[in-house]
């Protein structure tokens, strides 16, 4: 649904985007993280045919970017990070301009008004001038925007910025639910935790490269190594001798607490726990240490820095 391969762009000298190659197919969500002008509002741009790539290809929904630019606009959502709303107009006027826009069918296009507008909240606000909205509900209003023709893929930047909880629930409630009706959807977002929930694969741009990419377990196993597994016990215990299974390593060892490496959780934790009731051990509880994104990302980040400072 979106692929692109060595999609770069240049401005005089600077290289904003540098050989960035992804593929999205229908029914996932890409997240792009990176740091404020690492290339990721440049790369959303040439996916929209807003700007020409100087190298490479994309291709969105099967239209070219560059020679089929009017398909490719046809095709997606966008939510940019300045939404462009005429704050003059009131929300429903706006929906309406933007309906006429693609060409929507007066009957339909109403029936789609009413249906986004009453889904982000809205409705009660529909004729009132966007200027007097507050950041949240102007950010809902872009998103419905985005929505109107139901658009195959999604170019959705910081989709829940300036949005309190539950709206940002909403929202993305809303992204899974599209996700699952075989959309592409691609996420440009500083919210790491959004993007851990959200996402089927990450990719990391610094200065215009992608430096990583791939599904969440995939960069947790390769950045920060085999997961570790906490046994937590009720009482004092001590054993000497622990015979391990293959592929699991001691850690750590307090008197209630036994901290492990894990190779193949799946094979090796029945026969770890096993081990450890034989031998009488008031086993409470047995939990994977938690790892996120945010671990994966700064390490990442901490290595691209390294690098160009060399």
């Amino acid at each position: 649904m979106i692929q692109t391969e060595d999609l770069s762009k240049q401005f005089n000298d600077f290289w904003a985007v540098d050989g960035i190659t992804l593929d999205v197919q229908p029914g996932k969500i890409l997240a792009i993280l990176g740091q404020n002008g690492a290339g990721k509002t440049t790369t959303v741009r040439m996916l929209t045919s807003i700007l020409t790539p100087t190298r490479g290809r994309a291709r969105v929904n099967g239209y070219n970017v560059v020679t089929q630019a009017d398909q490719v606009r046809a095709s997606v959502g966008v939510l940019t990070e300045q939404h462009g709303l005429y704050t003059r107009m009131t929300a429903l006027e706006y929906m309406e301009f933007f309906g006429q826009v693609y060409r929507l069918d007066r009957s339909a296009l109403a029936r789609r008004n009413q249906q986004l507008l009453e889904y982000f909240g809205l409705a009660e606000a529909a004729r009132r001038r966007i200027g007097e909205y507050s950041k949240g509900m102007r950010q809902k209003l872009a998103l419905a925007r985005a929505l109107i023709h139901e658009p195959p893929v999604l170019l959705l930047d910081e989709p829940t910025s300036a949005m309190d909880p539950e709206s940002a629930r909403l929202v993305r409630d809303e992204i899974l639910r599209l996700r699952s009706s075989q959309r592409a959807i691609i996420i440009c977002t500083h919210n790491l935790m959004e993007a851990e929930a959200l996402a089927d694969e990450i990719a990391i741009i610094y200065r215009g490269r992608i430096l990583l990419k791939g599904t969440i377990p995939e960069l947790k196993a390769s950045l920060l190594g085999p997961p570790e597994y906490e046994v937590i016990l009720a009482s004092d215990w001590v054993e000497p001798s622990l015979p391990l299974p293959e592929g699991v390593d001691l850690l750590e060892r307090g008197a209630r607490l036994l901290r492990f490496r894990i190779r193949q959780p799946l094979e090796s934790n029945p026969k770890l726990v096993q081990a450890l009731t034989s031998r009488a051990a008031p086993v409470v509880s047995v939990r994977e240490v938690p790892r996120n994104l945010e671990q994966v990302y700064l390490q990442v980040m901490a290595r691209a820095q390294e690098v160009g400072h060399a």
